[in-house]
C-alpha cells in the first residue's frame, strides 16, 4: 500500500488539529487513597469539594474520569503536573474516550 504525501499530511493534520477537544484522563490505582485524589483535583482544577468527590467516586467505581479538556498541549501539562502528585493519568483525544 502506497500512502501519497497528501494523506499524511491529512492523517497529521488530524492528529494536531484543535477542533477535536482532547481530555485527561485520570485511572483508578490501588497507591492513592480516596481522600488524596480529591484533594489532588481541587488542588489543580479548582474544582469544589462536591465535584472532586464525584470524579474521585467515578475513578474509582468505573476505573477512570476524564478531569479537563482542552488543547493538547494543555491536556499534555495536566498530565504532567497529574503525575507530579503520583496519579495515573493520560491524554486521549476527546472522541476516543468510551
Amino acid at each position: 500500500m502506497v500512502v501519497t504525501k497528501s494523506k499524511i499530511e491529512e492523517e497529521i493534520q488530524a492528529i494536531f488539529s484543535t477542533d477535536k477537544p482532547w481530555v485527561t484522563i485520570v485511572w483508578d490505582d490501588p497507591v492513592n487513597l480516596m481522600s488524596y485524589v480529591t484533594y489532588v483535583l481541587m488542588e489543580l482544577f479548582g474544582y469544589s469539594k462536591e465535584r472532586a468527590n464525584e470524579l474521585m467516586l467515578k475513578v474509582h467505581n468505573e476505573g477512570k474520569a476524564v478531569v479537563s479538556t482542552g488543547s493538547r498541549e494543555e491536556m499534555e501539562h495536566d498530565v504532567a503536573r497529574l503525575h507530579e502528585f503520583g496519579l495515573w493519568a493520560t491524554v486521549q483525544h476527546g472522541d476516543q474516550v468510551s
